[in-house]
């Protein structure tokens, strides 16, 4: 392709339809600015039957410089937050299976029964013990293989059957495992027996309430603050809150703490809705990331709300000259309009005659009155 020559071809003269000039002819006109890219006129009016033949790249044309065009504005990519990672989908609470504490009862019962009739079988129950129990001499053999066999089986008898007693209190339950194995959960009260050899944990499901020390946050306007919040909460999901996570009271604390880093607080008396506001976000925040734990939060309120040391002085100054201002303001309306009504009424009843500069004088004697009245103490 050859340079742009400074003069123009007349426009009767036909060009070469190829983009390279023959010899003898004059080169194909250019659009060609500083700010541009060559692009050939010809190309752009080009008739071809094939375009597939005949591979064009698109142009891309900046914008022109010093024509006063403004940058395209690219609307903002919002920021996604990823989801909080699900804790294992096969950890869910289920019941348990346990049995009535009888069964514990009678099984240790009959281990002791066991223990003593071997002891009675081999001989060696005392006298005094047999007569009150009314057993007649054993055969005194002694101990046999076949006394400690049937000590064994009763023994163990007993201990698991006294070994597995508990007791369900109502708002408390056990979460067992074995052997690393989560086994179930027991909600149920009473008197209960369970496999002795499972690994039992004690939760807390009853309703409960936290208030947090003095947690760092911010007001609407960025001011360093200092909250205490009061959360109510419970155990929803036992199998989740101990096993899904270390400490389920350790991460509801965090969650608190990372809610009031990215909801702002207002102090009491505020215009943006003050603190129920603020505490029905942080409750829909903090529940949200709990949820997964099987914990389940049900209020989040801020209860204390006070400026930090550094900016409290600052903070006080400046709320009270905005009371002072708006008391001012307030005070100024209602003069005026006492001012208003009262020289209304003078002039429409016919009282008096007043020109424009008598009225002004009126005006200005009244409102000094009015002001000072109103600035007397009551």
């Amino acid at each position: 392709m050859s340079t742009t020559t400074s003069h123009t071809p007349p426009e009767s003269e036909e060009q070469p339809e190829g983009g390279a000039a023959g010899p003898g002819t004059r080169p194909a006109r250019l659009i060609q600015n500083e700010a541009t890219t060559e692009i050939p006129v010809h190309l752009l009016f080009r008739d071809d039957p094939d375009p597939v033949k005949v591979p064009l790249k698109p142009a891309v044309v900046a914008r022109r410089q010093g024509t006063g065009e403004q940058p395209r504005q690219r609307r903002p990519v919002p920021v996604r937050r990823r989801p909080l990672p699900e804790v294992d989908p096969e950890l869910a609470e289920r019941p348990a299976r346990v049995l009535p504490g009888v069964a514990g009862v009678l099984a240790g019962a009959c281990g002791v029964t066991g223990c003593l009739a071997t002891t009675w079988w081999a001989g060696l129950l005392p006298p005094l013990l047999a007569e009150a129990l009314r057993m007649p001499g054993g055969a005194g053999g002694g101990l046999g293989p076949a006394q400690w066999a049937a000590y064994a089986g009763a023994g163990a008898l007993g201990v698991a059957g006294f070994g597995g007693l508990v007791r369900g209190r109502t708002g408390r339950a056990w979460v067992l495992g074995l052997f690393g194995r989560y086994r179930g959960t027991v909600r149920r009260t009473g008197l209960l027996w369970m496999n002795p050899l499972v690994l039992r944990r004690r939760v807390d499901v009853r309703l409960r309430h936290w208030r947090s020390e003095a947690m760092t946050a911010t007001d609407p306007d960025g001011m360093a603050l200092r909250v205490v919040v009061l959360v109510v909460w419970r155990v929803r999901d036992t199998a989740r809150a101990l096993l899904g996570i270390e400490d389920h009271e350790a991460y509801l604390r965090e969650c608190v703490e990372s809610a009031l880093a990215r909801v702002p607080v207002e102090p009491a008396g505020g215009t943006r809705g003050g603190t129920t506001a603020a505490g029905d976000a942080l409750t829909r925040l903090v529940a949200t990331e709990a949820a997964p734990v099987g914990v389940e939060v049900f209020s989040v309120q801020p209860v204390r709300v006070e400026y930090a040391p550094e900016v409290a002085g600052a903070m006080h100054r400046r709320r009270i000259a905005a009371l002072d201002a708006r008391q001012r303001a307030s005070m100024l309306s209602s003069v005026v309009d006492s001012v208003e009504d009262t020289v209304t009424r003078l002039t429409v009843r016919g009282l008096v005659e007043l020109d424009d500069y008598e009225r002004k004088v009126l005006v200005r004697d009244l409102t000094v009155a009015f002001c000072s009245g109103r600035a007397e103490p009551v």
